[in-house]
């Protein structure tokens, strides 16, 4: 039976770190000669890299199981990430899947490809947070022009609404030499854009003793590569040697992403944030002062227990001050083992919807007038592989996404261009120059 089987399905849910592991993991099955199908197709294995980060993600996370097993009962379910992780009980109880791999024993799903068997009850590999002390390298190869690359993993910070130093383990990460070995093969493959991925990238060297900064001035080195960008950054780890850097070197993208969660200052400290609001938005001017056309987004979690309304309008206040280009918002999700379970006033479900709302408005105003104030202007774009109709899509370097009339030479090109207009909401049309 084993000879038989030679499909592999794949679904991924959260951040794209989890995105880059897959891409490693589906690695794992190319060596030994998969095909890889889509998760709707029928398949040998399924195996889903899964998310806890809010109810909704554990919700996704639970259909994508009873999906795969409706497909084909007789596959190997493995499932692995944060959500089996954290509840492991409950996959194990609920669902007839056959392995559980914990986050930091991703790297072991190799072990089974040849030697599977159907579990009565599954396989479970997991690690104790406290005793995660490896590291899974990672990277995407899946998208022609760009790729993700894991450099961080874990995180210290123990924010009060947050599971994830308790799915991921302490922050830790490669030798800079390890990751500029990775980047190479990435750049051999093509690519020419990098993301550095990880979930407290700033964090960066608790475990070799090296600087983000040194890994960033690396990586600007390597032959080929011709943009990198920074998933995410606290702004606390935000230093001004990193935005100088970002302003000077031209392989640096103009595009940034914080995390401020609140615009309250009583908030932040609840939420046990490393920062107050007078630091989010001096890192803010920061960046703009030396790159006024620098994308900049944001993260905010509306509702979340202790926000009264009167700290909701601060946050509003707080945001719409700010000169940036987009809010990554959601609403509060309790999370189990957390402290924010214990905060007061709890906010109804439609009190989150109604904030929600009013910052989805707040963003939308944001990313209009981002788009509006570059038409005009010339900027270099990578074009992607991805057709719709009759056009072609792309980025350029302060991250608008673009469109043109479709040219397959234009695949994986970077190409001056000058923004004309808007062809919708989130995209410009360009003439290229």
């Amino acid at each position: 039976m084993q000879n038989k089987i030679k499909k592999v399905a794949f679904y991924t849910l959260g951040c794209k770190l989890n995105f880059a592991e897959t891409s490693t993991i589906s690695r794992f099955f190319i060596t030994e000669n998969f095909k890889i199908v889509k998760f709707n197709e029928f398949a040998d294995f399924y195996v889903i890299n899964s998310c806890s980060v809010t109810s909704n993600a554990d919700k996704k996370s639970r259909n994508s199981i009873s999906k795969a097993l409706h497909i084909n009962p007789d596959a190997v379910i493995i499932v692995t990430g944060c959500y089996a992780q954290l509840n492991t009980d409950e996959i194990k109880k609920t669902f007839g899947v056959d392995y559980i791999f914990g986050v930091n024993n991703k790297d072991e799903i190799r072990k089974i490809i040849h030697n599977f068997k159907k579990n009565e009850v599954p396989d479970i590999i997991t690690t104790d947070h406290k005793e995660m002390k490896t590291f899974f390298p990672a990277f995407s190869k899946g998208d022609r022009t760009r790729s993700f690359l894991k450099v961080q993993d874990g995180c210290d910070y123990f924010c009060s609404y947050c599971t994830i130093p308790y799915a991921r383990g302490r922050s830790r990460n490669q030798p800079v030499t390890e990751i500029i070995s990775n980047a190479r093969n990435i750049v051999d493959d093509g690519i020419k854009e990098i993301i550095i991925s990880g979930v407290n990238i700033g964090d960066f060297g608790k475990t070799t003793g090296e600087s983000f900064q040194e890994l960033l001035c690396s990586l600007s080195d390597i032959e080929g590569l011709e943009r990198f960008r920074i998933g995410s950054i606290e702004p606390n780890l935000l230093s001004d040697e990193i935005i100088d850097f970002a302003a000077t070197n031209k392989k640096f993208m103009p595009h940034f992403h914080i995390p401020l969660q609140s615009g309250s200052d009583t908030i932040l400290k609840l939420m046990n944030r490393k920062y107050d609001t007078h630091l989010f938005r001096y890192k803010i001017e920061k960046i703009k002062g030396v790159m006024p056309y620098a994308f900049i987004g944001i993260d905010l979690i509306v509702g979340v227990n202790g926000e009264t309304e009167e700290h909701f309008e601060e946050t509003v206040k707080f945001v719409n001050s700010l000169d940036i280009s987009f809010i990554h918002h959601f609403q509060y999700s309790e999370r189990k083992n957390t402290k924010a379970l214990n905060f007061k006033p709890k906010v109804t479900s439609q009190q989150k919807q109604e904030r929600s709302k009013v910052i989805k408005d707040i963003s939308d105003k944001k990313h209009y007038n981002f788009l509006k104030d570059n038409i005009g202007k010339e900027f270099y774009v990578l074009f992607e592989s991805t057709r719709k109709g009759n056009k072609i899509f792309g980025y350029t370097d302060n991250y608008i996404k673009v469109e043109y009339n479709y040219d397959k030479d234009l695949i994986n090109k970077i190409v001056k261009v000058k923004l004309t207009g808007f062809a919708d909401s989130e995209t410009l049309t360009v003439q290229i120059l």
